[in-house]
């Protein structure tokens, strides 16, 4: 297998800076602020520590949460997550690099319960993947920062070729979409991926059992 092109995932980072959202999404890693900085230092930190462990399997989500990805810039990673690191990975911490942010209005967000669960999950398969999220910017009802939406059509087209960037990259044997976003994304790349439940909304023990369904003990 191939090493993965570290310059390359420093352009992958620097094109989803540049890009471009409508007025209830925003683009994590767009600006030149503190927050944002520690944003891209946290994504480059997870993806070269991704690069370095060339893991086999890869989850695609839907988007960034506003209690996750949002305000930490990695994927369906918690404030809390990044704080604490995962030590069944070792990975994340601030001992491993790991920034946080102090974000107005997003001071009183520390834990998401979709990261939670994820993480749980996958350290309990021991099993760390690579994460992507389908559309990799922040919807949010207008006005309100601190919500979720789904993307929209044109968003999930506008976040496939950042996908097909990192599939690319990184070469997984095993894609997994979580959630029908995720699935129908991957469809749009000719990639008929499998699928699980998102955790989301109740999703938990759904999500459980998939996963466990299609990693049982794996030791990618």
């Amino acid at each position: 297998m191939s090493e993965v092109d570290l310059a390359a995932l420093d352009d992958f980072i620097a094109q989803l800076a540049a890009a471009l959202t409508v007025p209830d999404a925003h683009n994590p890693y767009a600006g030149d602020d503190a927050d944002t900085a520690i944003r891209r230092a946290n994504l480059r930190l997870y993806l070269r520590a991704l690069a370095a462990r060339r893991p086999s399997v890869m989850l695609v989500m839907e988007a960034p949460g506003y209690r996750g990805c949002r305000i930490t810039g990695v994927p369906v990673t918690s404030r809390k997550i990044v704080h604490e690191g995962l030590p069944a990975f070792g990975l994340f911490g601030a001992a491993q690099g790991y920034g946080t942010t102090d974000d107005a209005g997003f001071e009183r967000v520390w834990g998401e319960q979709s990261a939670t669960i994820v993480w749980e999950t996958m350290s309990a398969l021991n099993c760390m993947p690579l994460i992507w999220n389908t559309y990799p910017f922040h919807p949010h009802l207008p006005d309100k920062p601190l919500t979720n939406r789904a993307p929209r059509r044109p968003e999930v087209a506008q976040g496939l070729p950042f996908l097909q960037m990192l599939l690319a990259l990184f070469q997984p044997t095993q894609i997994i979409a979580v959630g029908n976003v995720a699935h129908g994304g991957l469809a749009a790349l000719g990639i008929n991926a499998e699928k699980v439940r998102h955790p989301a909304q109740g999703g938990k023990n759904a999500f459980v059992a998939g996963m466990k369904n299609l990693l049982g003990k794996n030791d990618a």
